[in-house]
């Protein structure tokens, strides 16, 4: 299905994507990054928190050793600043977790307990990574969508134009 060179270049493409937009994030008024856009959930940063949140559940579940995130989902980090901070650290150990990635980890079963399903859960281990990642850029592009329309410069997406040294 995939390889543990999927998931590092996947990590990568994460980070890069996430770098782009900080300094957007950093000049942006608190009052836009807050204000109710009409997504799923509601503002920019109240979608980048989402993802943030969620990164940081997929990381415990894949490494019992980390956190479970606390708090809503939504108001993880009440201020860009904040959410930046907590985004890079994020980041550094979503690297850290794919650069120790291996296939045979890749070839296994998670399980866990969804607070959605209030089950538990038990999928291909492989699949789980990819909807990790694909949940980030789902999440990435209704941000981009945002910014864009709040006239704000969105960053390029495309992983084909990644940097070599992101």
């Amino acid at each position: 299905m995939i390889t543990p060179c999927y998931a590092k270049e996947m990590s990568h493409y994460n980070g890069w994507q996430n770098s782009q937009l900080f300094s957007v994030i950093q000049v942006m008024d608190e009052d836009a990054l807050t204000a109710d856009r009409g997504a799923f959930f509601g503002s920019i940063l109240g979608t980048l928190n989402h993802l943030l949140w969620c990164d940081q559940l997929w990381l415990s579940r894949f490494d019992t050793a980390l956190p479970s995130p606390s708090g809503q989902d939504t108001h993880l980090c009440r201020s860009g600043a904040a959410w930046i901070l907590e985004r890079q650290g994020c980041d550094r150990a979503i690297v850290n977790w794919a650069q120790g990635l291996d296939q045979r980890s890749l070839d296994t079963e998670l399980s866990w307990f969804s607070g959605i399903l209030q089950c538990e859960v038990s999928k291909p281990m492989a699949q789980c990574v990819m909807h990790f990642f694909n949940h980030q850029t789902h999440h990435r592009g209704q941000v981009h969508a945002m910014l864009t329309a709040a006239s704000q410069d969105a960053p390029v997406t495309d992983l084909i134009f990644m940097p070599e040294d992101a």
